[in-house]
């Protein structure tokens, strides 16, 4: 049976959809761009600030499910300019331990919602 993961501490759905998806220990997030769940207002200043948004909305979402980024087993990152993928991958890298970071994919898009820089989803796992 699977369960809907919510917090206050990331930001709404703007959509049919939710946070994440939790099933047989696997945790399926929904891509998370840079929106303040306090406000609701994007967070684009800067792509290192967009990265962090997202990663603090991701880190919340695993702690409502008794996760943390040590149960990430797969994360899809959307960029819309590859030419961010240093600065990007600075701050996520900051989130795992090398030994044991997850698998990775990273795409550079035409477009993302809201005109975001940056978006990424995650599946972790617990027994």
């Amino acid at each position: 049976m699977k369960k809907i993961i919510k917090t206050k501490h990331a930001a709404a759905p703007i959509g049919p959809y939710n946070q994440a998806i939790l099933i047989k220990g696997f945790l399926y997030t929904s891509g998370q761009i840079a929106i303040n769940p306090e406000t609701g207002e994007t967070e684009f200043d800067s792509i290192e600030n967009e990265t962090q948004r997202v990663m603090k909305s991701l880190e919340a979402i695993l702690k409502e499910a008794t996760m943390d980024f040590s149960n990430v087993i797969k994360v899809s990152i959307f960029i819309s300019d590859m030419d961010n993928f240093s600065k990007i991958n600075k701050i996520y890298g900051s989130y795992f331990d090398e030994k044991n970071a997850p698998a990775r994919e990273t795409i550079q898009v035409a477009r993302l919602p809201k005109d975001a820089n940056v978006e990424i989803s995650l599946i972790a796992y617990q027994e």
